[in-house]
Order: C-alpha cells, then sequence, then structure tokens
C-alpha cells in the first residue's frame, strides 16, 4: 500500500479525524506524497495540489472550531476525469478535448461532496469517453492492476484510475460512472467494491455523457459501509441512518441463463462458494431463467446497442472530422457502429426496454439478483494492445454481465468474493430494481463480511 491513510477505509480514516487523532492537512499531505512516490504515472491525469491543500486547510480549521460538516469531514476522494472540476478542463480520457475550456464551475456531485467536507485529490484516467470496459488508453497510458503479481493485467474501465487508485492504497474513495458496467467491473477486477445507483439517483450536472439513456454514477471503495456514507452525503442526508439487513431472509435469485456463458471455473468457484456461505447463514437462494437477458442480447444483434447508437449521436461531429484521426482506434470503430442504428430501429430498442423492464420487476419482485460481475479475471494488458479482434471480444465478454442491469435500469454493488484464475480478484454482483438503492446497499451492508469469506 502506498501510504496508510490512502489505504485505509473511509469509515476508518474518519474516525481518526473526527477524534482529532490526525489532522485532515496531516492526511492530505501524505495521500499526495503516496501519489507522488506510486511508480505507475498512469493512474492519475491530473493531481489537484492547490486545492486538495486549500480544502484540508479550510476542513482542519473547522475541525479545530468544533464545526466538523459531518463524517466525512477531510476524507481524500479521487474523481474520473469526466467530472467537472471548476478551473481545469475535462479530458474524458482524450486528447481532442484536451484544450477545451475549462469548467466554470464543479460538477453537481463534486459540489455536494465539498460541501460535506471531503479533499478532491485529483482526476483518474479513463477509457478514452468512456467507452471500453478494459480501461486501456493510448493517450495517457494504462494504469497496471495492482492485484496482478504475474504480468501487467488491465485495470477494468471505464473508471479504470478510480479502481487502481483505490485498489493501491493510494486514496479511499474515487467517483466514477457507469453505463455499462464502468464501476461495477474496475471494483471486480482490483477487488474492491463498488456500487453503482440507480440512473438519476444523482443529479448528472457537469459530467460528460456517454449515453444518457443508460449513463449513472457511483464510488468506488473498499467496504459497502464508505459507498453508503457516500450515498448519504450525495443525497444531502445530514448522516448515513441505512441498516444492514441480516443474512438470514435475504431472497437472492440466480440467473441461469447467460451470465455465467463461458465463464472461467475460477470465476464460477469463488461465486458459488460465496453463495454457499449465504445460503448456511439463512439466505434463501433460488435459481431461475430470465428470459429478459436473452431478449436483451437479440435487441443488440438485431438493432444494434443502445449504448453505441446515444455515443454516435453525441460524437458524431468529432467522428467525421479530423478530430477522429487523434482519438483511440478502436473507440472511433466501435463508436461508428452507432451510425447503423436508424432513428426506428432507436425507438423500436427504447420500446422493448420499457417492456423488458416491466417483465423483469414482475419475475423479480423485490428479490435481489445475484451473479458475477465479470464473467473471467483481469486478463493480460499486451495481447489486448496488439490484437484489435481480441480487443474487442473481450470487452464484449467484459461487459456482457453488468450492461444487463444497466439496460434493465437496475442498481447493484460489486463486492469482493474470492479469487480466480492467476489468484485474481473476483467479484459478486448483487443487483436490484430500479429505485432500489437502500434495499441492495442494505443486504450488501450485511452481507459483505460473508461474501468476502477468507479475504481480508
Amino acid at each position: 500500500m502506498a501510504n496508510s491513510f490512502g489505504a485505509m477505509s473511509v469509515a476508518q480514516l474518519s474516525s481518526l479525524i473526527q477524534t482529532a487523532a490526525v489532522d485532515p492537512i496531516e492526511v492530505t499531505q501524505a495521500v499526495l506524497e503516496g501519489i507522488d512516490a506510486y511508480a505507475d504515472r498512469a493512474v492519475f491525469t491530473a493531481i489537484l495540489r492547490d486545492r486538495a491543500l486549500e480544502e484540508a486547510m479550510l476542513s482542519s480549521k473547522r475541525l479545530r472550531e468544533g464545526r466538523s460538516r459531518g463524517m466525512l469531514d477531510g476524507i481524500p476522494i479521487a474523481w474520473k476525469d469526466l467530472f467537472d472540476i471548476k478551473g481545469r478542463t475535462t479530458t474524458a480520457g482524450s486528447t481532442v478535448l484536451a484544450t477545451g475550456p475549462a469548467a466554470e464551475a464543479d460538477a453537481a456531485v463534486v459540489a455536494a461532496l465539498k460541501q460535506a467536507g471531503m479533499i478532491s485529490i485529483g482526476c483518474t484516467a479513463m477509457s478514452e469517453f468512456a467507452f471500453s470496459g478494459l480501461g486501456l488508453n493510448p493517450h495517457f497510458g494504462t494504469p497496471g492492476n495492482p492485484a496482478s503479481v504475474d504480468v501487467p493485467r488491465i485495470p477494468g474501465g471505464s473508471s479504470s484510475g478510480s479502481g487502481v487508485a483505490v485498489a493501491a492504497g493510494l486514496v479511499p474513495v474515487a467517483m466514477g460512472t457507469d453505463t455499462g458496467g464502468s464501476v461495477r467491473i474496475p471494483a471486480a477486477f482490483n477487488g474492491i467494491v463498488g456500487y453503482k445507483a440507480t440512473r438519476g439517483r444523482y443529479p448528472m450536472d457537469g459530467v460528460y455523457p456517454l449515453a444518457k439513456s443508460l449513463d449513472s454514477l457511483g464510488p468506488l471503495c473498499r467496504t459497502v459501509k464508505d459507498a453508503v456514507w457516500i450515498d448519504a452525503a450525495l443525497r444531502g442526508a445530514p448522516f448515513p441512518s441505512l441498516p444492514a439487513r441480516p443474512v438470514e431472509g435475504l431472497e437472492i435469485v440466480v440467473p441461469e441463463n447467460v451470465v455465467f456463458d463461458g465463464a472461467q471455473p475460477g470465476v464460477i468457484a469463488s461465486f458459488e462458494a460465496a453463495l454457499d456461505r449465504l445460503s448456511g447463514l439463512g439466505a434463501s437462494i433460488t435459481r431461475i431463467t430470465i428470459p429478459a437477458f436473452d431478449s436483451i442480447l437479440g435487441l443488440m444483434s438485431r438493432y444494434g446497442a443502445l449504448v453505441t447508437a446515444e455515443a454516435y449521436a453525441l460524437h458524431r461531429e468529432l467522428l467525421t472530422g479530423s478530430a477522429a484521426d487523434d482519438m483511440d482506434r478502436r473507440v472511433v470503430l466501435r463508436t461508428r457502429l452507432g451510425e447503423k442504428t436508424t432513428l426506428s430501429d432507436y425507438l423500436a430498442i427504447l420500446d422493448a426496454r420499457q417492456r423488458l423492464i416491466v417483465d423483469v420487476e414482475r419475475l423479480v419482485g423485490d428479490s435481489l439478483v445475484a451473479f458475477p460481475s465479470v464473467a473471467h479475471v483481469a486478463p493480460p494488458i499486451a495481447p489486448l494492445e496488439a490484437d484489435d479482434e481480441l480487443f474487442f471480444a473481450t470487452n464484449g465478454q467484459t461487459l456482457r454481465n453488468t450492461m444487463l442491469g444497466n439496460f434493465l435500469d437496475w442498481c447493484g454493488v460489486s463486492v469482493p468474493c474470492g479469487t480466480g484464475e492467476a489468484n485474481m480478484p473476483v467479484g459478486l454482483l448483487l443487483s436490484a430494481v430500479a429505485g432500489r438503492d437502500e434495499a441492495v446497499l442494505g443486504a450488501a451492508l450485511g452481507a459483505e463480511e460473508v461474501v468476502r469469506g477468507d479475504l481480508k
């Protein structure tokens, strides 16, 4: 771990700060030093040193005067580089945006956590325009997965730097966005917790979009408790009050179709072992088929992906101009596929989506849904950089499980549940239908220790 403060959970660090065992200035300086000393320079695209130290001094003053803003006061946080930071140009992982105008104000969620007393440390790396689940970026570099001990492995995307920054112990929490899995995938690959909120739970003002019908966001952190605390602050709650739900009595459905197709044996073994532990403590586990999963894949095959259609509409001018020459060729190729989706196709996707959401809500009800966050562990970087065909196939497989939840407007929490091939982390994804964030967070809070098993 790079430094002791960055390697702590939000709750652990908060206890030290609120009891005056450490000062926010000391914490911030140590975190900045840890980032400076970390060998992988691709994790951050910018360090907000001056802002962080100024915010730390204000936090320190508040605490000394007995005016703490709550349990997050003085806690460092990193931001995926598509959240607007006042006075800085938001790159969204692309050099073609790097010379654009500086943001005139913080993104709404940045402002909300600043109001809670959190300290913005820096901006983290990401897949260009957030359009990949792998985390590779040819412009700013690809952060290496800190869990890998054999060969450099992908961090997962698109919130690649956010996942690595937390997993490497550089910061206790980082914010990401999730359009097809971009919070839950890096959380699973790096062995940390990732919470994807229901779309619309938080304001998206000042967040660079990918596909507005699918875009959501959430924290990458060490524990579910940390995610609960961040969620409360983002909703303006004075303090987190969500209770943990006991494992006994939890009703969990496990899909038998799609999500295990092509899954690595180690992933399945870790996931099933976690289910056994939950069942042993009284959780009800029911295996079912969710026909909507096959329907979603069928819609994508027939009409193209919803995310691709909306991404093409957003980036059409860039893709048809000279700027495309300066973009990641794989992002360009994938985004241009959206041109094939006609207006009637797009409307057909939206119409089918609403029907499937209703069908699944009727089928699942108040039960939670569990399956592996990703069907494989983080693969090596080098072969993916060298082979476009392998890149696209792996990207599709990586995104498959999580994107089902985005299409159905679910919320979800990825919790580490063991290790798979090459001793790499495996994540268990616990999801619920739209708007049941408290239910899934409460369940994850109560089940986290059981799901983790022998993991520390």
